[in-house]
């Protein structure tokens, strides 16, 4: 396994950098017979965009998706699925004056020190930039987990210090994400929120804060006892993304407090199907899906590339003053959105068709069972069997 791909039986490879011509994904492992155009893809990439709104980056990007490969007369064949992205509006010139230097908080020390060389345009491959082709991946794990009934939706609840007031997290809908430019489903916090991100932008600053992803009627089963554990890869995935910093699913940091008799949720039988009271364990035990909602959360951190003038060093060690003029996000959390979701669907994708491979006799047990009010019907070629 390469550091450009991920995942086994629905793996993507993904290409590109920051101020290159384009970026591309490539799938591996879709099944035939999904119904899929450019249409279902193209929503996903206008929430992650650029320039979006005031208080994102206002580079001006299209992320126009163009399918060239795996789909014949608007389903896809089985065979690898090929996207691309072109890169639109890259100011190179911005990053003249930090060739040299190093940016607190970037990879550009970092990857010098691993290749001896780096694209010091945006960032070359360590730029979010490249996260445009994972969330075209995510769009298609997506419509493929349409058809199992599995949904998965992320949301911002907290920017600096104003943390939004989400009651129950499974209960929050697109349309409330989507109803403000901060993605966040308490309307009062967001507002607060947008204040904030509008200072630190005003203030050539920038702030971190967190985002909660859910992925409701996913079946239980998804995962590997030992070191294919779904949190693990649904961790890896999430932390692979630039700029996410921590990773907590469930009860998460509050175990560290709770007794066992506390923490343990306790197991019973509802419309004939085992499920637990409570869900601290967060859709997961021992490492495998239990069929209760997954409850994921990240902390994403402030923009690094700041306009503000800031202290480091350059590649011979002098010590001299930053300024990044190229155009960034003072807060990464609204964009970071699709990004998270585009991870958790790739990574579900990948597991359910692993144990649909595995163990087939359990996936028809789970196919057949009353979870299937919320799959397409079996002549629905959208979820091929």
């Amino acid at each position: 396994m390469t550091g450009n791909s991920f995942g086994q039986q629905f793996r993507i490879t993904t290409a590109g950098e920051s101020h290159g011509p384009a970026n591309l994904v490539i799938i591996d492992g879709c099944p035939p017979g999904v119904a899929l155009s450019e249409s279902d893809i193209q929503p996903d990439l206008d929430r992650r965009r650029p320039g979006q709104s005031k208080i994102t980056t206002q580079r001006r990007e299209p992320d126009t998706a163009r399918i060239l490969s795996g789909v014949f007369e608007g389903k896809t064949t089985g065979t690898a699925i090929a996207i691309i992205v072109e890169n639109t509006d890259q100011r190179s010139r911005d990053y003249g004056d930090i060739m040299e230097k190093y940016r607190p908080g970037h990879a550009d020390y970092t990857y010098d020190a691993k290749y001896g060389f780096r694209d010091y345009r945006g960032g070359g491959r360590a730029s979010a930039r490249e996260t445009v082709a994972r969330v075209a991946a995510g769009a298609v794990a997506r419509k493929l987990l349409a058809g199992y009934g599995i949904e998965v939706i992320g949301f911002v609840t907290q920017v600096g210090d104003v943390t939004a007031s989400i009651p129950d997290p499974l209960a929050v809908t697109q349309s409330a994400v989507e109803a403000n430019i901060a993605r966040c489903p308490d309307e009062t916090a967001a507002q607060a929120m947008i204040e904030l991100i509008d200072r630190m932008r005003k203030a050539q600053d920038s702030i971190g804060g967190v985002a909660a992803i859910v992925a409701k009627h996913v079946p239980p089963g998804l995962g590997e006892p030992v070191f294919g554990k779904l949190k693990a890869d649904l961790a890896h995935g999430l932390m692979s993304i630039p700029a996410v910093t921590a990773f907590e699913y469930g009860a998460g940091f509050d175990v560290a407090q709770a007794r066992g008799s506390e923490n343990n949720d306790r197991f019973t039988m509802q419309d004939g199907q085992v499920t637990t009271v409570g869900n601290r364990h967060g859709g997961m035990l021992g490492g495998i899906s239990s069929g209760l909602p997954i409850v994921l959360r990240v902390a994403v951190k402030p923009t690094s590339s700041l306009s503000k003038p800031q202290d480091t060093i350059d590649r011979a060690g002098h010590a001299v003053s930053i300024s990044t003029r190229g155009r960034h996000d003072p807060c990464l959390l609204p964009r970071f959105v699709p990004i998270g979701e585009a991870m958790v669907l790739v990574t579900l994708a990948d597991h359910l068709l692993r144990w649909r491979a595995q163990c087939p006799d359990q996936y028809a047990a789970w196919r057949n069972g009353a979870q299937r009010a919320h799959f397409a019907t079996p002549g629905d070629r959208t979820n091929p069997e």
